[in-house]
């Protein structure tokens, strides 16, 4: 199986507008896919067509190697995971409680209610009733749900939302850690760019219903060369001495801004400087964020 998804023009139209346009999914097994855009840039509506609760205005879904369609939605749909939005729950129970309901109803084995309260760190606080759940700890409930027999899909919106830094920081984690240990695939939507750079192996970008780019994230990082700056004391000096050997820089906030290059023209490029005058006082490398490549390829700023 060489994709766990994927989509062939993928659209979904409202009116006369469409929220997803000819999307061509392609998600590796295995992999965290993250799938990147600004709120309403189609994302959800997209996770939504996947898994079946809303239906596509045209093209083809497969996964695991198979086209759904209504007789085989059931089956691909056991094998798949989903948190979509805020996770549901009945806060007068407790975390067990809520899951032996989810367990009943998915008909798996309850000794699986252990494992994914294992897995998603709750062991601790299983009795105690949801309603005085923590968001984070809501959130960890609603995947422990979703992880209930074993799929080796996963599908995830938005599932860092309104947490705080700490809650973020251990959703990353927990979702960071299901592929190595588990061996699921987990497709994870998000608007924070950073959340994306920390957690994914690959991304795929959607603005305004349409696939910009698709790829690992270390190809896209490649994508974007970083730059060399260098402050000055004598920044009229410097201009010269490099308008005199043919090199070229920009200024920005009174710096000497470079090209990316080798330790060893950097090196070469600092004694230059230094030794015409122009009085070096520091060199140092910027690489370009996953937001600086975003803003590249969609020409404007995201909601972050």
């Amino acid at each position: 199986m060489k994709y766990m998804i994927e989509t062939n023009t993928l659209s979904k139209k409202y009116g006369e507008k469409y929220s997803v346009k000819n999307l061509n999914l392609k998600v590796r097994p295995g992999c965290v896919y993250g799938f990147l855009g600004p709120n309403g840039a189609g994302k959800s509506t997209t996770m939504k067509m996947l898994l079946g609760l809303v239906k596509p205005t045209t093209g083809e879904i497969q996964m695991f190697g198979n086209e759904i369609h209504s007789r085989n939605r059931i089956e691909v749909l056991k094998r798949t995971g989903s948190l979509i939005e805020a996770p549901s729950y009945y806060g007068h129970l407790n975390g067990r409680e809520n899951l032996e309901i989810v367990q009943t109803l998915k008909q798996v084995p309850r000794e699986e209610i252990d494992e994914v309260l294992h897995i998603v760190r709750l062991e601790g606080q299983q009795k105690k009733k949801v309603r005085e759940y923590s968001l984070g700890m809501k959130q960890r409930l609603g995947l422990a749900a979703a992880l209930l027999g074993r799929p080796k899909l996963l599908l995830l919106d938005e599932p860092t939302n309104g947490l705080d830094p700490a809650g973020i920081q251990e959703m990353r984690e927990l979702i960071s850690d299901l592929p190595k240990h588990y061996g699921m695939t987990v497709m994870v939507s998000s608007h924070l760019l950073s959340e994306i750079d920390q957690m994914a192996t690959d991304v795929g970008i959607i603005d305004k219903g349409k696939l910009i780019y698709q790829g690992s994230l270390k190809k896209l990082h490649d994508r974007a060369k970083g730059s060399i700056r260098i402050q000055v004391l004598n920044q009229a000096a410097a201009m010269r001495i490099l308008e005199e050997h043919g090199e070229t820089c920009d200024l920005v906030d009174g710096m000497l801004v470079f090209e990316e290059r080798e330790k060893v023209q950097v090196a070469e490029l600092v004694a230059l400087l230094a030794g015409h005058g122009a009085q070096v006082v520091r060199v140092s490398e910027q690489q370009k964020s996953l937001e600086d490549i975003f803003l590249t390829l969609t020409g404007k700023q995201v909601s972050l």
